[in-house]
């Protein structure tokens, strides 16, 4: 089975005028199907720009990169776009929902751009996705009258509407307080395990890589270790589906 994601001597040097600071300095990055990945790193190691370049949102000064079989790295920038919509999926710290929109419409987004219109099975897929997440009861809801935790599992199902290969998280719990952040993280290794889903989660918390089944840590720009995180187990609580 082909690896979700090989990427291969990853370079990223950004210019201001004349100065030059080289970021990634040839970073090599494995994902197997179904696997569950923290990217570590501390503030300036290169984690975030490699996520970004994962996610084909930055281009690499060099090194290849493959995704599910197809070489991505030289696409156009159209190409890069679509994508990124059609196979792959994004979390984000401040989940980034569209506040006047209900949780609904929020999931189906990734689907409904490209079309301009939210059809009956875009719809179905999205209700379906947010009853996966524990909101059956808040499908109708804005988005401003959900909690914070609310707003993630939205943003989880949201990442999912387009089945994509690849899920890249970036800092996923980091606006959350533990009990918020837990059930988050319970969700995802939920999904992770009973749907085969691949994610990559860029983290400084320890507490969020011990729950990840494999951790890569980041240290000026290069890997510095590879190591089978401990994959702690929490005991799912009542208030997971109500918070």
């Amino acid at each position: 089975m082909n690896a979700v994601l090989d990427a291969r001597g990853i370079g990223m040097t950004f210019r201001n005028g004349d100065e030059l600071t080289e970021v990634l300095k040839g970073v090599d990055l494995t994902l197997e199907p179904g696997e569950l990945v923290a990217l570590l790193g501390a503030s300036g190691s290169g984690k975030s720009t490699l996520l970004s370049i994962v996610g084909l949102l930055l281009r690499p000064t060099s090194g290849t990169i493959t995704i599910a079989g197809e070489r991505v790295d030289g696409l156009s920038d159209g190409e890069r776009a679509l994508f990124r919509n059609r196979r792959l999926g994004f979390i984000f710290q401040f989940h980034h929902l569209l506040p006047d929109f209900t949780a609904t419409e929020n999931v189906a987004f990734p689907a409904a751009a490209p079309a301009g219109v939210v059809t009956v099975a875009m719809r179905q897929r999205a209700r379906e996705l947010l009853a996966r997440v524990g909101l059956s009861d808040r499908m109708d809801f804005p988005a401003t009258r959900l909690s914070g935790g609310q707003k993630q599992r939205v943003a989880i199902a949201r990442a999912l509407m387009n089945n994509p290969e690849l899920v890249l998280a970036d800092e996923p719990t980091g606006s959350l307080d533990r009990v918020a952040a837990d059930q988050v993280l319970d969700l995802m290794r939920e999904i992770n395990r009973e749907e085969s889903a691949t994610f990559l989660i860029c983290t400084h918390d320890e507490h969020v890589a011990a729950r990840c089944t494999r951790r890569i840590s980041l240290s000026d720009g290069r890997v510095e270790s590879v190591t089978s995180g401990s994959a702690v187990e929490t005991e799912p609580t009542e208030t997971a589906l109500k918070d």
